[in-house]
């Protein structure tokens, strides 16, 4: 089985590239990333040699680059993405491009090839804000973001050329992930670098906005569900069961680490922050057998544990990227 990744130097998709090459020794797996700022070489480093894996420097939005890299594979998994809420209110251009030009061009070469099967993974906030009960894969799009706006517009494109072309897609959409080797800019990341440096963290206005948190390595369990098993056509929740709000994850970091609640800084709420996240997940349950296996607290703390451990990681990371600082400075404060 041969695999594209696109954006598997970051967060999610290097996680799964670890996952599959661990799991399936025979498979191999081609990595088409940008390299933008959250894709990060560092995150693979242990693969250098292997020959089942191979990276790629290129942008899906480039047609040629796609028609080089897609003959010859079987699934194609596009993790690749502009992905930060507060970044998509600064400056909306490169989410659409990215989120749903670049998906356009993925499915026009997945349709030239005759790909046997392409996964888009996507986002719980496609959906918006969920008042009470739970979003399922029949409920409406309602985004309330730009970078939420643009993840629902390549699912739509990608439904179009399923109806349309009769490609053989599936769509996920996951709740918050968190783990190892997620850029110090969403909020786990960011509270746990930041409280290991003895930051405040900047939480947004009363801090009790909901979110389903779920481990990465569990998404990635789902992901390989759906790539074997998944029905063509199909959309499917990805969650954790675990509703946690902001204020209790902050709290719960600075608990690990012995600061007091004092290092919590309330800041000045977002433009059209969604108040709760809530996703049904019976479907994935029902057809393919899954439900996460990783406890919510265990994996906290094992993540924290390897932010501690990994300080070269993610200091490398805030030292180089001098806009990151200069980001979060004008945004949490200068609103």
């Amino acid at each position: 089985m041969k695999l594209l990744v696109t954006g598997g130097c970051g967060f999610i998709g290097s996680n799964f590239i670890h996952y599959i090459l661990s799991k399936y020794p025979d498979y191999q797996i081609v990595n088409l990333d940008k390299l933008t700022y959250a894709g990060n070489l560092d995150n693979l480093l242990d693969l250098k040699g292997d020959k089942r894996y191979r990276f790629v420097k290129g942008d899906i939005c480039d047609p040629k680059m796609a028609e080089e890299v897609i003959p010859g594979i079987d699934i194609v998994l596009n993790f690749a993405a502009e992905s930060h809420v507060d970044r998509s209110i600064l400056s909306a251009g490169a989410f659409v491009q990215t989120d749903v030009y670049g998906t356009y061009v993925l499915m026009e070469a997945v349709k030239k090839f005759s790909v046997p099967r392409y996964i888009q993974i996507s986002t719980d906030e496609v959906y918006g804000s969920c008042e009470s009960g739970s979003f399922t894969e029949e409920s409406p799009l309602s985004p309330n973001s730009p970078y939420a706006a643009s993840k629902a517009g390549g699912d739509l494109l990608v439904r179009s050329y399923h109806k349309t072309y009769n490609l053989p897609v599936i769509i996920t959409r996951s709740s918050n992930n968190f783990g190892p080797f997620q850029y110090p800019e969403k909020l786990i990341s960011l509270f746990v670098t930041n409280a290991l440096d003895g930051l405040k963290l900047p939480l947004y206005g009363d801090g009790q906005n909901v979110r389903d948190w779920l481990y990465v390595l569990d998404n990635c369990e789902a992901l390989d569900r759906v790539m074997h098993k998944g029905r063509v056509g199909e959309v499917y929740n990805i969650a954790g069961g675990c509703e946690k709000r902001n204020v209790e994850i902050a709290a719960f970091i600075l608990g690990e680490l012995d600061l007091g609640t004092d290092f919590i800084e309330y800041v000045k709420d977002r433009p059209g922050h969604d108040r709760r996240y809530s996703l049904n997940t019976s479907k994935i349950k029902k057809e393919l057998g899954f439900s996460p296996k990783y406890e919510f607290e265990a994996a906290l703390k094992d993540t924290l544990d390897w932010y501690k451990k990994n300080r070269p990681w993610w200091e490398k990371i805030k030292n180089k990227q001098k806009e990151y600082a200069s980001f979060y400075s004008s945004w949490y404060k200068n609103r």
